[in-house]
């Protein structure tokens, strides 16, 4: 990268700024020096910050969003630093999952993204909320307090304005980008425009359809297509149940990456499990942790060091390279967070249930609920479901067809892979711009009569029939 222009330039002089031709006649130009500094700003590359850098310069916490307000500090909660960083444009990585504890410091470090990219990377922006009302208390006590308590975002955001439709409660307009945020129960607002930078929040809180118009993870995902290699999509969220949980299934197809930090006592590296958090019973006020190479007891303070020297480590190998994953369990709470004492504590009220348990386990421990007992014929269902990727046809496809679901704005076609014994997979789902009316929307349609869709032997193959209503 070029170095930035030296203060040091001869700055131009003033008196031989000669009267020039303007618009109905000649000016007198007297802002030299203004000319040169802006001429010198402009010439200055913006410093290479990653998005924890950005944040640790620029992010102020306010007090209607934080426990602890005043300049944000990475080091807070070191392991947030890698997370935040992979989101940085000039990281490789595509798609960032994590898989996380409640209140570990996930949508705080969401936030930096968002104002990095307000800030350093402009470019348009889908962040999408449970539910639309989730995404306007979302944008009310987070995004509006994070761009007020910042001066840095202050100055590109224009404050909300009852009939400026460039700032309301669901937009933010900035220079050169737009933040568009918006429930998961709305496939409107999921379809609303392309996006280079996609924030999905509470991913398993997500209706199983938007407007029974499809996933909304698909949906939304849809909209970064376009930027190909330059998108970048975080997925967050506390766990559900083991089998639905859309978190937990794309944790599992990533690196699966853990926080490995060092034994005080023997420097052991090794990721935090709740097994190995030790105290008598009936009194959580003893918790300690026991190290799995020496056992030695770890005691609450020494997390702080702990937590400084901690490492991401992969446990697994990505399908896809692009995709990174991470796990964290409140166990990592810094310091006057969710200490262990605390976290025995409700283990212990816990055991009165199993609802107890299954909130302790995924509010506190990150993790996935296994239901006992028999579970509902839509469970059966679900996890008899395979894998493969979108696009392709599985080793038992024989034939394919397709519907067509003619929209009043769209066509919707799902293309159908068909073996032995009525046995059927979901290749392909896609969607086509304009309703009945449109020429070019029946031109597109009837162009996939000519597609072909590879198959997992090799070849590849085309529809054998397509049906519209």
């Amino acid at each position: 990268m070029s170095a930035p222009i030296s203060p040091s330039l001869p700055r131009p002089d003033p008196s031989s700024v000669e009267p020039g031709p303007g618009f109905g006649g000649a000016f007198v130009f007297d802002g030299a020096e203004d000319l040169w500094r802006s001429w010198r700003d402009g010439l200055t590359p913006d410093p290479p910050l990653t998005i924890s850098q950005w944040a640790d310069r620029h992010r102020f916490l306010s007090a209607r969003a934080s426990a602890e307000p005043g300049r944000y500090r990475t080091d807070r909660t070191p392991y947030m630093r890698a997370i935040m960083d992979a989101l940085s444009p000039s990281h490789p990585a595509r798609r960032i999952v994590f898989m996380k504890a409640a209140q570990v410091g996930a949508s705080e470090g969401g936030n930096n993204w968002i104002g990095y990219v307000i800030h350093h990377a402009p470019g348009p922006m889908l962040t999408v909320q449970p539910t639309v009302e989730l995404a306007k208390r979302f944008s009310r006590q987070r995004i509006e307090p994070l761009i007020a308590e910042s001066p840095a975002l202050r100055e590109r955001v224009k404050p909300a304005r009852a009939r400026d439709a460039g700032n309301t409660v669901l937009s933010k307009e900035f220079p050169a980008g737009l933040l568009v945020i918006t429930g998961a129960n709305s496939a409107v607002g999921l379809r609303s425009m392309p996006a280079r930078y996609l924030f999905l929040d509470e991913v398993d809180a997500y209706p199983p359809s938007a407007d029974e118009e499809g996933d909304p993870v698909a949906l939304a995902e849809a909209r970064t297509r376009t930027f190909s290699w330059r998108s970048k999509i975080f997925l967050a969220s506390t766990p559900t149940i083991h089998g639905v949980s859309r978190i937990e299934r794309e944790f599992e197809a990533s690196d699966q990456q853990r926080f490995f930090v060092p034994c005080p006592h023997c420097q052991h590296r090794q990721w935090l499990r709740f097994e190995r958090l030790r105290w008598d019973k009936g009194k959580p006020e003893t918790a300690s942790y026991a190290c799995e190479a020496c056992e030695g007891a770890i005691a609450e303070h020494h997390k702080i060091a702990m937590l400084d020297a901690g490492e991401w480590r992969a446990t697994a190998v990505s399908r896809d390279p692009a995709t990174l994953g991470f796990h964290l369990s409140a166990l990592y709470s810094p310091v006057g967070w969710m200490s262990w004492e605390m976290i025995a504590r409700m283990w212990e009220a816990a055991q009165a249930n199993d609802e107890a348990k299954r909130s302790f386990k995924n509010g506190v421990l990150g993790e996935t609920w296994i239901e006992t007992g028999d579970a509902p014929d839509w469970q059966r269902l679900y996890e008899r479901r395979e894998s493969w990727q979108l696009g392709t046809v599985p080793s038992g496809g024989l034939f394919l067809t397709a519907g067509a679901d003619v929209q009043k704005d769209r066509i919707e076609v799902s293309v159908w892979a068909w073996g032995r014994g009525l046995a059927s997979w979901l290749v392909d789902h896609v969607v086509i711009e304009g309703g009945p009316g449109s020429t070019e929307g029946w031109r597109a349609l009837a162009a996939l009569l000519e597609q072909t869709w590879p198959h997992a032997h090799g070849v590849r193959l085309g529809l054998a029939r397509l049906a519209a209503r």
